[in-house]
């Protein structure tokens, strides 16, 4: 069922309209009629024959006809009665205001779930309840409390907030922001994020969706739709709180580093949405998608009327990993002869301080033509003879002369340039009050277009023993054991092609020595213990050992310290393995998160994982691209591929272990947490091992 009859109504009703000023019903009702709502408006009350001078109505029935919209407004205790009235004249939209339900205890959850039910049962659609309402410029309609009417734009706008949402309307109409739709969508009881997304995302009177979110509710429907969108449109959001995988025990590296917000950073870059720290920034994000084309590229031309912006502006674009835009020979000697012989013709452009309007205009026009410009940033500080507003305009004309590159501004200043700033903005040209600003909204836009060229996602599929990973998995749950000893998780790993050293289990100092002559010196001691998840935390874990006597004192040293050390552990013996070959430790893990499922992780291995923290996440299942790319996103892939004379490592066997991982994390839900730490990689053309592994399970 469409969201229409929310956005263009014909008719609303206000359940709970007041005459009293300062209640919520009155401001409900005031904002309706200043707005100029051209349709028909009812105010229910049945204390009052009329409100504001429209007629007021008893109750619903009484109306005689279906409002395409109800607003309510009324206690949150009388809420779930006019619901059943909404049911039995059966309206289909239904906006509840009320506060007072899940949000404030147990008591308002179930008022909740009653109204909810009767909302299913009656084909009723509800947005709230406990929310600010929405808002379609437009059509001229203002069912909040939230303030004016703002412009007419291309923005679609979505709050969990309403009291921010009452901030954001308050900031737009100060600096004449314009939006197609607007909605407060409070507790969530019916109407979500995702479906307001979906409703903005098909709109052709939205250009840009912006929200600002506290969670989100169904998180693997929410990835899929919102990558779909961000494909014909940007998406902004600014997200608080964390995922509830933040607060769950971690027995695993990755479980333990992938709280907080790690999985919304995962999720918002594998569905191209954009983050935003601050609604300032949301705004200047939104403007430039809304207002101009997407850049070509990443190279940037700045004109100027002065020199320290303009190195700002430069120092910006190095730091954002943006391009110094080459201009061509022709675009300088076209410069040269219309700017003064003082004036910088070489990029950024420095028109000097005594610019007037036309010596921009001339610029601007010029620049906009070379091949090797994809935007262009246009800088004014006000000296003595700057023509601020001209300017302002000037740059408004050409941009609609020449529409085919974005444009955006940065007028320094305060009252000096304040009209100037409206003039750009009511022409729809980006102005912001920093160079650093601009350029990080270059960027930003740069970004997304990299985000949208890129290759379709084409997931590979390896050939496994799933059979023998099923049969292990259900022989620990049966059991009731949650942590999956060392051999049998390298056997899982087994049957999805790592490698893994040979290795068996000693229970006596004899028993030791024995397999490591089998397995040839040297080899490693582990203890062997389901109740010791972090062996080397308790000198459990002995490498290089290169004879016999080695073997043996360490398997004595073991077996009389730890259980020491770990009374209550179940001392099962130590496992005798292979000494690996030499070669670079990483970290391959995953995470499950409770709202989208598998987050993969990589990183430098070891024991300083949790120190070093340099990891990277990813949802799964990940292509071979994104697998590459996780690898490129830590601060050590340079030592991956060998600095200083040191030979680098095979990148694509890792990237096709993560692979490999991700395929079997993805096909058993089961596995909850897990690490193949180290994974061992060396050279191009080597085998990786998997040294270590540990994986947890659970019952779905």
């Amino acid at each position: 069922m469409g969201l229409e009859g929310f956005f263009n109504p014909k008719s609303v009703a206000i359940v709970g309209a007041s005459a009293k000023q300062g209640k919520v019903g009155y401001e409900i009702l005031t904002s309706m009629l200043k707005a100029g709502f051209p349709g028909k408006i009812f105010p229910v009350n049945n204390k009052a024959d009329q409100i504001l001078g429209l007629k007021c109505h008893p109750d619903l029935p009484s109306l005689n006809e279906i409002p395409d919209l109800v607003i309510i407004v009324v206690p949150a205790k009388v809420v779930n009665d006019v619901m059943k009235q909404c049911a039995k004249i059966k309206v289909k939209n239904v906006i509840i205001i009320t506060a007072g339900f899940k949000e404030v205890g147990e008591q308002g959850k179930k008022l909740e779930q009653q109204v909810t039910q009767t909302a299913r049962q009656g084909g009723i659609r509800v947005i709230g309840p406990n929310c600010l309402g929405l808002i379609v410029p437009a059509n001229k309609l203002n069912a909040s409390f939230g303030g004016d009417l703002p412009l007419d734009g291309k923005t679609g706008y979505i709050s969990q907030s309403g009291a921010l949402m009452a901030a954001i309307l308050d900031m737009a109409n100060a600096d004449g922001i314009g939006f197609s739709k607007l909605v407060s969508i409070g507790n969530k009881a019916d109407i979500n994020e995702l479906d307001i997304i979906n409703s903005l995302g098909d709109d052709p009177d939205t250009k840009v969706v912006a929200g600002y979110l506290e969670n989100i509710s169904n998180g693997n429907l929410f990835v899929r739709e919102a990558e779909r969108i961000s494909n014909d449109k940007p998406i902004l959001l600014i997200k608080s709180g964390g995922t509830e995988a933040g607060a769950k025990a971690a027995s695993s590296h990755t479980g333990s580093l992938a709280g907080g917000e790690t999985a919304y950073e995962a999720v918002f870059d594998r569905a191209g949405i954009i983050r935003c720290d601050s609604i300032k920034q949301q705004f200047g994000y939104a403007q430039a998608f809304a207002y101009q084309p997407l850049p070509a590229g990443p190279s940037v031309a700045v004109i100027t009327n002065a020199g320290g912006p303009g190195i700002m502006a430069a120092d910006a674009i190095e730091r954002q990993g943006l391009k110094f835009a080459k201009l061509t020979e022709a675009t300088i000697k076209t410069l040269s002869e219309n700017l003064p012989a003082a004036a910088n013709c070489n990029n950024p452009i420095d028109v000097l301080g005594d610019a007037l309007a036309d010596r921009y205009k001339s610029a601007l026009e010029v620049v906009l033509d070379d091949p090797n410009v994809d935007t262009v940033l246009i800088l004014l500080t006000p000296q003595a003879m700057t023509e601020c507003t001209k300017t302002a305009q000037a740059v408004s004309d050409v941009t609609k002369q020449k529409p085919a590159k974005p444009v955006l501004t940065c007028f320094l200043g305060a009252s000096k340039v304040a009209q100037a700033r409206q003039t750009l903005r009511e022409n729809r040209i980006p102005v912001y009050d920093s160079p650093e600003n601009a350029i990080k909204t270059i960027k930003v836009m740069s970004d997304y277009v990299r985000w949208k060229s890129k290759p379709k996602r084409v997931v590979k599929l390896f050939p496994v023993n799933r059979r023998k990973v099923e049969t292990t998995i259900e022989r620990y749950l049966r059991q009731g054991q949650r942590e999956i000893s060392e051999m049998d998780s390298k056997e899982i790993l087994e049957a999805y092609g790592f490698v893994t050293p040979k290795g068996s289990i000693a229970t006596t100092a004899q028993q030791a020595v024995g397999i490591a002559e089998q397995l040839g010196f040297p080899v490693v001691l582990k203890i062997w213990s389901p109740n010791i998840l972090h062996k080397s935390d308790m000198g459990g874990v002995k490498i290089g050992l290169k004879n016999a006597t080695e073997v043996a004192d360490a398997f004595d040293l073991m077996m009389y310290r730890i259980p020491q050390k770990a009374p209550d552990a179940d001392i099962l013996g130590v496992l005798v393995q292979q000494m690996c070959i030499s070669g670079k430790e990483v970290i391959l893990g995953m995470n499950r998160d409770p709202r989208f499922g598998p987050l993969m992780m990589f990183g430098l291995g070891g024991t300083m994982v949790e120190v070093l923290k340099d990891v990277s996440f990813y949802l799964a299942p990940l292509t071979s691209e994104e697998a590459k790319q996780m690898l490129i996103n830590t601060r050590t892939y340079k030592m991956l591929e060998g600095v200083r004379g040191q030979q680098g490592v095979d990148i694509d066997a890792i990237a096709e272990g993560l692979q490999r991982l991700s395929q079997l994390v993805t096909e058993f839900p089961q596995i909850q947490e897990m690490d193949i730490n180290p994974y061992v990689v060396g050279p191009e053309g080597t085998t990786p091992v998997a040294v270590d592994a540990r994986i947890s399970v659970e019952k779905v």
